[in-house]
C-alpha cells in the first residue's frame, strides 16, 4: 500500500512539473511579444530576450488606435466573427439534426455524398471563377458564405446527437404535437449546447484567424480584415528592415534614425490587439469545450 502512495506522489509530482514546464513554453513567448509591444521601439531594436518592457510606453498601441484603417479592420472582423459563427452554427446544427435521424430516407448515401468534398475539391482557379460568377469578389460575404458548412463539424455534432440525446425525447415531443423546427429548437438544441459551443469556437477562431480570403478575393482597403492588416504589416517590417540593413552597411546616417515606434513593435502591439478578443472569450466557453469534445467519444 505505501509502494503504491509512493508511486502516485511520484507520478503526480512528474505531472505538475510536467504541466507547469507546457505553461511556461506557451506563456513566455506572449509574455515576450506583450513586453515589445509595451516597449520603446529603439530599446526593442536593440534586441535580446525579455519578459518586461525595459521602456515602458503606449506608443505602440496608440500609433495603431490613430490608424482609422485598423480600427475599421478590427470591426469588420468582429462583425464577420459575429455574424459567421451565428449562421455557421445554425446552419450546421440544422444539417446535423436532419442527418441524425434514422428514417431520412436515403441517409447513409446522403452522408457517403457530402463526405466526397472533404478529401476532394476543385481547386482555387474554380473556386475563384465560382465566386465570380456570384458576385462574391470585393464583396463582404466572401467572408461568409464558404464558410457556412462545414461537413466535418457537422459530423461532430450529429455524432453528439445521436450518441447524447435519447430517441425518446423527441418521440414525446412528436406525441404532444411538436414538429420538427420546435422539437429542434426546445429539445435537441438545449441539450447540445456543449458541442455546439465547441464547434462555435472552432468557427469563431477560424474566421478570426483568416486572411487568405482577403488576400485572393478582396481588393478594397476598406473590406480588408485585420489578420490580413497584421500580414502586410510583417510584410512592410521586413521591408523597413532590409531598407535600414542595405543603409547601415552603407553608412547612411538615416539608419541611426529616432524612431517612435519601429514595425517590429507595431507587429507585437498588432498580435496583442488580435489574440486578446480570443483569450478573453475562451476561459467562458472552456467547460463546454471539454466536455463536447469528450463525451460523445466516450460514448
Amino acid at each position: 500500500m505505501k509502494t503504491r502512495n509512493s508511486s502516485y506522489k511520484f507520478f503526480s509530482a512528474c505531472n505538475w512539473i510536467f504541466m507547469i514546464g507546457i505553461f511556461l513554453i506557451m506563456l513566455l513567448p506572449y509574455l515576450h511579444v506583450l513586453a515589445k509591444a509595451l516597449n520603446d521601439g529603439n530599446d526593442t531594436l536593440l534586441g535580446g530576450l525579455s519578459f518586461w518592457p525595459r521602456k515602458f510606453t503606449w506608443v505602440n498601441f496608440s500609433v495603431l488606435l490613430k490608424d482609422e484603417s485598423m480600427i475599421r479592420a478590427f470591426v469588420l472582423s468582429v462583425i464577420r466573427v459575429v455574424l459567421g459563427t451565428l449562421l455557421c452554427v445554425a446552419v450546421q446544427f440544422a444539417s446535423a439534426y436532419v442527418l441524425s435521424k434514422r428514417t431520412l430516407p436515403g441517409g447513409k448515401y446522403l452522408m457517403l455524398f457530402l463526405a466526397i468534398p472533404m478529401f476532394f475539391s476543385g481547386g482555387l482557379i474554380p473556386t475563384y471563377i465560382l465566386f465570380v460568377n456570384l458576385k462574391l469578389i470585393n464583396n463582404f460575404w466572401v467572408y461568409i458564405i464558404p464558410m457556412v458548412c462545414s461537413y466535418y463539424n457537422v459530423l461532430v455534432l450529429r455524432s453528439y446527437i445521436v450518441s447524447s440525446v435519447p430517441e425518446s425525447l423527441s418521440e414525446a415531443a412528436y406525441l404532444d404535437g411538436a414538429g420538427e423546427l420546435k422539437t429542434m429548437w426546445k429539445i435537441v438544441f438545449p441539450l447540445s449546447k456543449p458541442v455546439i459551443a465547441t464547434v462555435a469556437l472552432w468557427i469563431a477562431v477560424g474566421h478570426w484567424n483568416d486572411w487568405n480570403s482577403t488576400l485572393m478575393y478582396v481588393t478594397k482597403p476598406d473590406l480588408y480584415t485585420l489578420q490580413y492588416k497584421l500580414m502586410q504589416l510583417i510584410k512592410e517590417s521586413e521591408r523597413i528592415q532590409s531598407l535600414v540593413q542595405d543603409a547601415a552597411m552603407s553608412g547612411s546616417t538615416e539608419a541611426n534614425l529616432n524612431i517612435q515606434a519601429t514595425p517590429d513593435s507595431l507587429i507585437s502591439a498588432q498580435v496583442i490587439v488580435t489574440t486578446l478578443p480570443i483569450i478573453m472569450v475562451y476561459p467562458f466557453i472552456q467547460k463546454y469545450f471539454m466536455k463536447g469534445i469528450t463525451l460523445g467519444a466516450v460514448k
